[in-house]
C-alpha cells in the first residue's frame, strides 16, 4: 500500500494514551436487521462512551499531548461532535477549550458543550464558517487550533476502531463508513488496507452534502457553494487536500445517500437493534437499503459513529409510519 499520512506504529501506541472508556467499544452481529437488510450486519457501537461519538478518541491524544507540552489552551470549530469530546478530553487535563459552531447546531450538541466547560462561540453561517472563524482565534490569542481530519491525531485516534475491528478477527468483508471530513474514514481505512487488505471499504455521504464523495471521484478537490442535509456530522463543503489524498489510498468506493434513505436507516436501527442514533451514524444503513443486490451474501460492518441528536427532530424524522413499521 502507498503510504498515507498515517502511522500504524502510531495507532497501535495511542491505544495506551486514549482513556480506556473510549475503547474497545461493542462490535456484534445484529440479526434482527438482517432480514430487512438482505445481508448479515454486524455493529461497530461508537456511542457508548461519555460523548456518544468516535470523536473522543482523537481529542484524547490532543489533549494528552498538549498537557504533556505544557499548552493551556485549543480551539476547534465542530458541527458539535468534536467540540463535546474536546471539551471532555481538556476537562480532564486542565486545558482551556474553545468550541466554534454555527449557531444552527444541533442545539443538543451545544447545551453538552457548553455543561462540559468549554467556551462556545457561535457564528451566523455553516460549518465552514466557524472553521474560519476559530483558525482566526488562533492566530490572534496565540493558542492551538485544532483542525479535524487535517490533524493526524484525529486520524490516529478514529484509526484505533480499526485495531478493534482487525483484532476481533469476525468474518466481515465489507466497512461501511460515514465520510465528512474524513479521519474516520482515512483512520479505520488505513488499518483494514496495511492488516486485511481483503475487506472493501466503502465510505458512505448525502447527497446533500457531497463535497468529498466527489473530490475521491474526480481525484481532486471538488467544493460545493451549500451542505443540505439532516447528517449535521458531515455536512462539510470544503475537503482538506491532505485528507483526501489519504482517503484516495484507502477508500474503494464513495456513495451517496438519498435523505429518505437516511430517514429509513435511522428507523430500522431503533425499531431492530434499540438504537436511537443521529443521521450520520445511519448512514451505512442507508447504503445497504439502496442497493441491496451489491450487498447481498455479503457480512457487512457498519460504524454507529453517533448518537448525540436533537430529541425533538429525532421524533420529526422517525416518528411517522413507515412500511412495516407500527403507528
Amino acid at each position: 500500500m502507498q503510504q498515507t499520512r498515517l502511522d500504524t506504529g502510531r495507532i497501535r501506541a495511542a491505544r495506551r494514551v486514549i482513556d480506556p472508556v473510549f475503547l474497545d467499544t461493542p462490535l456484534y452481529r445484529c440479526e434482527a436487521l438482517e432480514a430487512g437488510l438482505g445481508c448479515a450486519v454486524s455493529v461497530k457501537l461508537e456511542t457508548a462512551n461519555p460523548v456518544r461519538s468516535f470523536k473522543g478518541r482523537g481529542t484524547e491524544l490532543v489533549a494528552g499531548l498538549l498537557a504533556g507540552s505544557g499548552s493551556q489552551a485549543v480551539v476547534c470549530a465542530s458541527a458539535g461532535n468534536l467540540g463535546q469530546a474536546l471539551a471532555w478530553s481538556g476537562r480532564g487535563r486542565g486545558l482551556d477549550v474553545t468550541v466554534v459552531a454555527s449557531r444552527f447546531a444541533t442545539a443538543a450538541k451545544l447545551d453538552r458543550i457548553r455543561a462540559l466547560g468549554a467556551t462556545l462561540e457561535l457564528v451566523d453561517g455553516d460549518h465552514e464558517l466557524a472553521r474560519e472563524r476559530a483558525a482566526m482565534i488562533a492566530h490572534y490569542d496565540g493558542i492551538r487550533l485544532l483542525e479535524d481530519s487535517l490533524d493526524i491525531e484525529t486520524c490516529e485516534g478514529a484509526a484505533t476502531i480499526g485495531l478493534e475491528l482487525v483484532d476481533a478477527a469476525p468474518s466481515f468483508d465489507t466497512v461501511l463508513i460515514a465520510l465528512g471530513g474524513g479521519a474516520l474514514a482515512t483512520g479505520i481505512g488505513h488499518v483494514l488496507k496495511a492488516m486485511a487488505p481483503e475487506v472493501e471499504v466503502i465510505c458512505v455521504q448525502p447527497l446533500g452534502a457531497p463535497a468529498m464523495t466527489l473530490s475521491w471521484r474526480e481525484r481532486r478537490v471538488v467544493t460545493t457553494d451549500s451542505a443540505d442535509t439532516i447528517a449535521d456530522g458531515v455536512a462539510g463543503r470544503r475537503p482538506i487536500p491532505a485528507v483526501l489524498d489519504d482517503l484516495l489510498l484507502v477508500a474503494d468506493d464513495a456513495v451517496l445517500v438519498r435523505e429518505a434513505s437516511i430517514i429509513a436507516g435511522m428507523r430500522m436501527l431503533l425499531d431492530h437493534a434499540g438504537l436511537v442514533v443521529e443521521p450520520s451514524a445511519a448512514l451505512g444503513i442507508a447504503a445497504i437499503l439502496e442497493d441491496r443486490d451489491r450487498f447481498a451474501g455479503r457480512h457487512v460492518v457498519t460504524i454507529v459513529c453517533g448518537s448525540n441528536v436533537d430529541v425533538d427532530a429525532y421524533h420529526r424524522w422517525v416518528g411517522g409510519t413507515a412500511p412495516g413499521r407500527r403507528s
